[in-house]
């Protein structure tokens, strides 16, 4: 019986389209939470980004959050795991940015910056993914100095990723949009987001299903129970899922809950 459900943000629960969770999804959780049913965020956004959640959030369908992609956790005011990346890897991946004047985002506990700001980066965040915070963040490293940094997003492309990847040997690189990546500390995966919540909430890992459609959510729809990829998923992400739904604007989400909990 599965007791825990896990989601992806972008291209998930939010549509590209709209910026909007679509209503059959809202109805959907609701009724899941309403059987007894644990509704988690698993998500490559670190919790200062995450903007888009309101419609579940004011109904308290969320029980407890997964974000940059598994390296930070928690519930409420209590963090369940955290893990940073080590500062001299950090300092490796800044420096390339810096000395190539890409786009960067450093991602804290607490503090977020936005280093080598360019117009790609409005063009994504801002447009494409719906996020404006970005606009008031630090535009340099300087005060984020001595605080552990837990995500990197460079604007990198795949050569420039193999390029880095050698000075980075400790770190784990995702990639759910093509003109970045997400970089955490080694072991820091959606997939050890879920172990760390499952094991807080006492869930044996056959009773969690997961959605997603991204590259970096390939380990946790293999490990859940059930993994259900989005119909807009890449092909590499539904070969990973045990089901394939319609895409999210398709009403998705709800269709797959409907099919295995809530019918």
């Amino acid at each position: 019986m599965i007791k825990a459900l896990f989601f992806d943000i972008d291209g998930t629960l939010v549509s590209f389209q709209t910026h909007c969770i679509p209503t059959s999804t809202i109805e959907a959780l609701a009724e899941a939470k309403a059987k007894g049913l644990q509704i988690f965020i698993a998500t490559g956004r670190p919790r200062l980004i995450i903007n888009n959640l309101g419609a579940l959030q004011t109904q308290n369908l969320i029980d407890g959050y997964i974000t940059m992609n598994g390296a930070y956790c928690f519930v409420g005011d209590e963090v369940i795991y955290k893990s940073a990346i080590q500062t001299t890897e950090v300092t490796a991946l800044t420096s390339f940015c810096a000395e190539r004047n890409i786009p960067c985002i450093v991602v804290g506990e607490h503090h977020l910056c936005v280093c080598q700001p360019t117009d790609l980066i409005e063009q994504i965040f801002h447009v494409q993914l719906g996020v404006d915070i970005l606009h008031a963040r630090l535009k340099n490293m300087d005060e984020m100095t001595g605080k552990d940094i837990f995500q990197l997003t460079p604007f990198i492309n795949e050569a420039e990723e193999q390029m880095i990847r050698p000075a980075i040997p400790n770190c784990e690189i995702g990639r759910w949009h093509p003109a970045f990546a997400d970089i955490t500390a080694i072991g820091n995966t959606k997939q050890r987001g879920i172990d760390e919540m499952i094991r807080r909430f006492g869930i044996r890992r056959e009773e969690t299903m997961a959605f997603g459609d991204g590259g970096n959510d390939i380990s946790m729809l293999r490990h859940v129970g059930i993994g259900v990829a989005m119909g807009n998923a890449r092909d590499e992400v539904k070969a990973a899922a045990d089901y394939v739904t319609a895409s999210v604007d398709e009403d998705g989400v709800a269709k797959a809950l409907r099919k295995f909990i809530l019918d």
